[in-house]
């Protein structure tokens, strides 16, 4: 006799609480990100600190255009178009007026 196999229930269901936490992880990449952008400024690296914070910012938009919104967290914070668009204006402008100050 065969025993009727039963679906497996999502994983937001069986562990929500873990879910939750992976639900997360592309906002937590672009914080860990960040944090190293600053962590070089506090060193007296700003030019290149303020690059990988642009580049996080940026890195942030393609995450928010690529990833489905049940796996963005709370990188979807408006629409998808207009979190895309702000996203890459910011880091763009981050990242060209941070390589477009003159070096003393």
């Amino acid at each position: 006799m065969t025993r009727p196999t039963a679906a497996r229930e999502p994983l937001y269901r069986r562990r929500p609480l873990l879910a939750g936490f992976l639900r997360q992880c592309p906002l937590l990449l672009v914080i860990v990100v960040v944090g190293a952008g600053l962590g070089l400024v506090a060193l007296e690296q700003w030019r290149s600190g303020l690059v990988v914070m642009g580049l996080a910012v940026l890195g942030a938009g393609v995450l928010r255009l690529l990833l489905p919104a049940r796996r963005i967290g709370f990188l979807a914070v408006r629409s998808r178009r207009v979190d895309v668009a702000l996203s890459s204006v910011v880091g763009i402008a981050v990242v060209s007026i941070a390589l477009a100050i003159p070096v003393e």
